[in-house]
This record gives C-alpha cells, sequence and structure tokens, in this order.
C-alpha cells in the first residue's frame, strides 16, 4: 500500500503569499501616485497654443516699446522691511508701475506689487512685498506709455543685498 503524505492547503505555502503581497503593493503605489496625480496638477503645459503664439508676439511688440523708450531700471528688495526701491531712466516714466516677481514653476511663489512714483525723486518707485522673496525669478516690470503697456523682463536669482537690473544696459545706482 501507498503511503502519501498530506498535502498541506495552499494557505499554508509562503510563495502564493509572496506574490499576493507584490501584487497588493503595486495596486497600493499605483493608487497612491494616481491620487498625488489628481490633487497636483502640473500647469505648465499650455492647451491652446495658438493663444500662447499670439501671447508671445504681444510680448514681443511690449518689449520692443521698452527698447524704444530705452527703459532701464535697477532694482533692490529689502528682505527686513519688505520694501521695493526701483530706479527707472527713460524717456517716459509713469506715475504707477505693476512689478511681478514670477516662480518659473510654483505660482503660489508669483508675488505682484504696485510701485508709486516718489514725488522727492524722479525716477525712483517704491512699493511694498509681504513676505521674503528668494530663489530663481523671473522679474516683470510694466509700465504705460499712452495707451500702449511696455515691458521689461529678466530671469534673474533674486538673493539677499543683490541688486537686478531691467533693460539693455545696467543702470548705475545712485549713492
Amino acid at each position: 500500500m501507498h503511503l502519501t503524505s498530506p498535502v498541506a492547503p495552499w494557505y499554508r505555502h509562503r510563495w502564493p503569499w509572496f506574490i499576493i503581497g507584490l501584487l497588493a503593493c503595486s495596486v497600493t503605489l499605483s493608487l497612491s501616485m494616481v491620487v498625488i496625480a489628481v490633487n497636483n496638477p502640473v500647469n505648465l503645459v499650455s492647451d491652446n497654443y495658438y493663444d500662447a503664439g499670439k501671447g508671445i508676439n504681444r510680448s514681443l511688440e511690449r518689449e520692443q516699446l521698452a527698447v524704444a523708450l530705452k527703459l532701464r531700471a535697477t532694482l533692490q528688495l529689502d528682505e527686513l522691511t519688505g520694501e521695493v526701491d526701483l530706479r527707472l531712466s527713460g524717456e517716459h516714466l509713469p506715475a504707477t508701475l505693476e512689478l511681478n516677481l514670477l516662480s518659473p514653476t510654483q505660482p503660489d511663489k508669483d508675488r505682484h506689487v504696485v510701485l508709486n512714483r516718489s514725488p522727492a525723486e524722479p525716477g525712483r518707485y517704491v512699493g511694498q512685498l509681504d513676505d521674503k522673496v528668494q530663489g530663481r525669478r523671473f522679474v516683470e516690470l510694466l509700465g504705460r506709455e499712452q495707451n500702449r503697456t511696455w515691458r521689461l523682463f529678466e530671469e534673474e536669482f533674486i538673493a539677499q543685498g543683490r541688486t537686478l537690473s531691467l533693460g539693455d544696459e545696467p543702470l548705475q545706482a545712485a549713492p
């Protein structure tokens, strides 16, 4: 007579549990990646390329107007007080300017400041930041000349005590 040893049921073996564990981990990680992707969408991709192209043309027209007006600016940010001090030279000095400090990858770190012309010094504009700004930024300065908008735009690294220059040639800061 043959004696056969009893075979243990499947759940008593290690390999089925190992395979089930691998599958469960991959499903769990995949679902967590889907949740992260849905909750944090990438906003760097433009859906409408035609409108983006028209915007580039408008931007170039604004920058060409700034060159025609011979506009140059230097910008200093005071970390302690949050004061923005801008010196503008050129053929047109409007009453107010708009300064945009744009983060290339994080729109929540963008800062927008309205700068008002100082009555004491021509070409000096002052504004106030609510918090400290550091790191790589796109610095955009907008102003209006009659019914047209001009723009000075540079990519800069903002650090404590650093003077930023916008325009063709750096403007010498007043002592």
